[in-house]
């Protein structure tokens, strides 16, 4: 038998499923909207639902938007012929805050992983391929994560790529700006050493 009435119960039950949220951080959360202001606590759960009510993906890069097609691809002060791929909606945003790239995205929804049951058909692979070889791309940026699951999708798709008009380039990986490079590891340093550019 639970130590909490009923509703509060199930709102914990319901917060410790989010991802980094364990039992106790689901429980003070609880306790946090239930203190809250009626107003606060229907304006978060009116948030909720019009996130699942009115966002959808985008028919051609497959970003999260609540337009169709979303704002970069339907900008036309973008460039349709550079094109990121990216892992996650949530990447762009890390991209857009340099404010040095005005090309278009396609989003992945994954890497390739495997060992957790995640090939090419789980991904939007098929439909960037689509895109590329229409040939109105011009260079495709595999902006994939640093990771082993990174490495092998961006290994993946530079093959699948190859023989397109477009060229494929990958971001550059290495010591982050401000940090100091005897903390660096020596994959970080051999790839720092790997992407030098001429000064």
């Amino acid at each position: 038998m639970s130590r909490f009435a009923q509703p509060l119960t199930q709102l914990i039950d319901q917060l410790s499923k989010l991802p980094g949220i364990g039992r106790k951080s689901a429980q003070r959360l609880a306790f946090y909207i239930l203190r809250a202001s009626e107003q606060d606590a229907l304006a978060l759960s009116d948030a909720i639902r019009d996130l699942k009510a009115q966002l959808c993906l985008c028919s051609i890069c497959h970003n999260i938007t609540d337009i169709d097609p979303c704002q970069f691809c339907s900008n036309p002060a973008r460039n349709p012929a550079i094109l990121c791929v990216v892992e996650e909606p949530s990447n762009i945003a890390s991209i857009e805050k340099t404010k040095h790239f005005n090309g278009v995205y396609h989003v992945l929804h994954g890497t390739l992983s495997p060992l957790n049951g995640v090939g090419p058909e789980q991904l939007r692979i098929e439909s960037l391929l689509l895109r590329v070889r229409n040939g109105a791309i011009q260079e495709v940026i595999l902006a994939t994560n640093p990771t082993v699951e990174g490495e092998a999708t961006a290994g993946y798709l530079a093959q699948q790529l190859h023989g397109t008009s477009a060229r494929i380039t990958r971001i550059a990986t290495g010591i982050p700006a401000g940090s100091d490079m005897e903390y660096a590891d020596e994959v970080t340093m051999t790839r720092a050493m790997e992407g030098r550019r001429e000064m």
